[in-house]
């Protein structure tokens, strides 16, 4: 199972990790806080202080086209916010 899905990059979740140094993840839905902790540490190298997480439930969509009105439905996902300890830091941008 591939705990760490992709991480969360937005306005937000940068002003955290500049901040109180969290990162945000999204994570595999069947994971729990002890496998998250120990996979972030073994991919970036750090220690990892807490986990915090949450999930979403997906919400119901629809619109308007030319055809009629198309529902459909957004997913379902965990996410996951990392407080690293003091010192540690995790670059995304660094192999771009």
């Amino acid at each position: 199972m591939n705990v760490i899905l992709k991480p969360v990059i937005t306005e937000k979740m940068t002003k955290l990790g500049e901040k109180l140094n969290r990162f945000g993840f999204i994570v595999h839905k069947k994971a729990n806080k002890v496998q998250i902790k120990e996979a972030v540490e073994e991919l970036y190298g750090v220690d990892v202080e807490s986990v915090n997480t949450m999930n979403y439930s997906g919400k119901n969509k629809s619109r308007n086209s030319k055809s009629g009105v198309i529902t459909g439905r957004t997913n379902s996902y965990k996410k996951a916010i990392i407080t690293l300890a003091e010192g540690d830091t995790i670059d995304f941008y660094s192999n771009i």
